[in-house]
């Protein structure tokens, strides 16, 4: 199996897992009389299974996460630096729009407001970032595809 179906088969793992707990609690209380539309212990040996499933998978993709190597890096370092990359890309995103909101001012006496920072270079960092952080991703799912689950 390749890195990236264990990837997508932990995603799927986890909203089954999601489901199976909206499906426990909601069959955790019946009016006196009725009856569950499905039986709680059954519900948690199924859920029991999957967790167990899905502990294993996430061990073993982590294992070969930290055992791969790109280029002299792990593939965990790669993914560290993509994050940490995504939340930079994020606060430029975020200070830009700030920057150049702009307020309507409906006489000279209210109050003006403007931009302690240059727009344009902000845009041009924000476009490096977003090039570097797809170029990044690009690079991780395709060494996904690549890569034999240990």
């Amino acid at each position: 199996m390749k890195l990236a179906e264990a990837l997508n088969l932990r995603a799927d793992t986890q909203k089954r897992i999601s489901q199976l707990r909206e499906r426990i609690n909601n069959n955790m209380k019946v009016q006196e009389g009725d009856k569950p539309a499905e039986q709680p212990s059954a519900l948690f040996a199924e859920l029991d299974d999957l967790l167990i499933k899905l502990r294993d998978l996430i061990v073993r993709i982590n294992i070969t996460n930290t055992r791969t190597d790109i280029d002299g890096m792990t593939m965990t370092e790669l993914l560290a630096r993509k994050d940490v990359k995504k939340m930079q890309l994020d606060t430029y995103r975020s200070a830009y729009s700030k920057a150049i909101v702009s307020y309507d001012r409906y006489s000279r006496n209210e109050i003006r407001f403007t931009p302690t920072v240059d727009g344009v270079s902000l845009q041009k960092k924000i476009d490096k970032l977003s090039k570097d952080y797809r170029e990044l991703d690009m690079k991780i799912q395709q060494i996904n595809w690549l890569t034999e689950l240990l």
